[in-house]
């Protein structure tokens, strides 16, 4: 008796199928793109402390708010980070199944909640003409940082939602677009905070165009941001002033662009390589927010160009791991919260960044990772931890045809035991796919390839297909000598059966069969004699073809094999 079918169907497919390479026990193309994403957030968070303390320690030395200590700034930004990484931490192991089914209303209504309290009297803080934060044990939290990460969980249930099933539980739909996006967009405008909403515009049009959504609603919902963003920029004069400032900083140098142009000064003091870490003048009382908004003209200053262009290659690295997780989610949802996520962290970089250099309006918006910040670190260390989560549910089949295999449900026939080694009556349906391995399956591989092998016709494919039917027989692991004798006999009896000498004995026996009858001819070849031709039925038996207006003997023009 040899082995059971599923334990030697597990050996063959362990020696005949090729390894795929693994890291930590897992596959290599799950582990890299998460050890990847794992290590630009790592280096990133390490420049920004870096950075930090080197962008606020004259400030934090010459004020009492610094408590005239350099690494006042330091030391509470390490604080932010550990918190941030308990709270990633806490997303990235919870399934985010679980936060987007049973979840996503505490998440929408703790948003909801946050925002509010920013316009209660005792609770809200004012700072730079805008109402943003609130005091919590005398730190500022802001609200809008958090409610980033419910945008993103709404926005990728609403487009997955559409792409099932274009809304069929259209209460649903309502309630999540309205207190997941809507409520909260209001709420966010009205403090204000324009820099936020552009960010979750801009987040939710690339999640819309991963979603499959239809390219016009996709194009009428970017102009009605940019309507939207010019509306709301140009009413008031703060945001008006600040885009007739990008146009020409210097007419009013010592007022509204002053910020700008000592950006662009740090920029043209640093070069190509920098002046070195702790080495800006800027830093002095001359840049404004240097260790917050405006960090990254102190990187330009200290660093240099490499610096920068580096800080910024960090982040492409992070967004290439981030849509590489995304590419491996386990379903649509999992792929718009990673996809969402990173692109989230990037857009906020990229206007930061622009609007330091001059190419866009100053938003007030930090550099994730890297600006002065509690709630912005702690936001984007989670909303890393979402990109984590669905990397550690990365389940795809095996290639990347298994996803199409899947579609396909196989009927199972009489086999007794499937690659599980559970047998027929154990399971709950008579169904099958084809991503689990099956015995005579493609995939599967259970059962040895050897010649004496029955065919395998045992299943059939449901709206195609040969139907067919095998009985379970016992296949030995390694064929004896006696068994290798007779499939040797076996295979030269096969070769003498298709010799010429032997199919043309067939083809005469059956022409026997008919009737047939067999003439030589003067070389000596046996030909099949197929009886008299048409012309020679329809004539008598001893006459000549007649041609129409002679009366001659056409005896000598006839071919003498017909004529007398």
């Amino acid at each position: 008796m040899g082995a059971p079918v599923s334990r030697i169907g597990r050996r063959r497919r362990a020696e005949s199928r090729p390894q795929e390479r693994t890291l930590f026990g897992t596959p290599a193309r799950f582990m890299v793109p998460r050890l990847v994403f794992i290590g630009a957030v790592a280096a990133l968070v390490g420049f920004g402390l870096l950075m930090i303390f080197s962008s606020s320690s004259i400030t934090a030395l010459t004020t009492a708010e610094g408590g005239y200590d350099p690494a006042h700034y330091l030391q509470r930004q390490a604080v932010f980070v550990i918190v941030g990484l308990g709270l990633a931490s806490i997303a990235a192991l919870v399934d985010y199944r679980s936060i987007v089914g049973r979840g996503l209303p505490f998440l929408m209504l703790g948003s909801i909640f946050l925002l509010l309290l920013v316009f209660l009297p005792s609770a809200g803080q004012d700072a730079y003409g805008a109402t943003r934060w609130i005091s919590v044990g005398g730190f500022s939290l802001q609200p809008s940082e958090f409610a980033k990460a419910t945008v993103v969980i709404a926005g990728a249930v609403l487009i997955t939602q559409y792409s099932r099933d274009r809304f069929a539980d259209a209460g649903r739909a309502r309630m999540v677009g309205g207190l997941g996006l809507v409520v909260p967009f209001v709420l966010i405008l009205l403090q204000p905070d324009k820099g936020t909403v552009m960010i979750c515009v801009a987040t939710l049009l690339a999640m819309c165009l991963l979603g499959g959504v239809p390219a016009k609603f996709i194009i009428g919902l970017l102009f009605a941001g940019i309507a939207g963003f010019l509306f709301i920029s140009l009413k008031d004069d703060y945001s008006r002033q600040r885009i007739v400032t990008l146009f020409n900083p210097w007419a009013d140098r010592y007022n509204t662009g002053y910020q700008l142009i000592q950006g662009f000064y740090a920029f043209g003091s640093g070069g190509l390589f920098g002046v070195g870490i702790g080495m800006s003048k800027q830093k002095y009382g001359f840049l404004p927010m240097a260790y917050n908004d405006f960090i990254f003209a102190v990187i330009g200053e200290e660093c240099g160009l490499v610096g920068t262009l580096g800080m910024i290659c960090a982040f492409m690295v992070l967004l290439w791991a981030g849509f590489r997780i995304a590419r491996y989610a386990p379903d649509l949802t999992g792929t718009l919260v990673a996809a969402g996520c990173t692109t989230m962290l990037i857009v906020q970089m990229l206007l930061n960044v622009s609007g330091v250099l001059g190419v866009f309006p100053l938003s007030g918006k930090p550099i994730p990772f890297i600006s002065y910040g509690g709630s912005s670190v702690i936001a984007s260390l989670l909303l890393a931890g979402l990109v984590v989560n669905v990397s550690l549910r990365s389940t795809l089949p095996d290639t990347e045809h298994d996803a199409r295999r899947r579609s396909f449900a196989l009927r199972q026939g009489q086999d007794d035991y499937d690659c599980d080694g559970a047998t027929s009556d154990e399971r709950s349906d008579g169904f099958s796919h084809a991503g689990r391995p099956t015995p005579r399956s493609a995939r599967g591989h259970s059962l040895l390839q050897t010649s004496f092998e029955a065919p395998r016709h045992s299943f059939t494919v449901l709206g195609g297909g040969r139907e067919g039917h095998a009985d379970s027989v016992e296949r030995r692991e390694r064929p004896g000598r006696r068994e290798a004798y007779r499939e040797g006999m076996a295979a030269r009896g096969t070769e003498r059966a298709n010799s010429p000498e032997a199919l043309r004995r067939e083809r005469e026996e059956r022409a026997r069969s008919k009737g047939a009858r067999y003439t030589t001819d003067r070389n000596g070849r046996r030909r099949i004699d197929l009886g008299p031709s048409a012309g020679d039925r329809l004539r008598k038996d001893d006459s000549r073809p007649e041609v129409r207006g002679t009366n001659y003997d056409l005896g000598d023009r006839r071919s003498g094999r017909r004529g007398r």
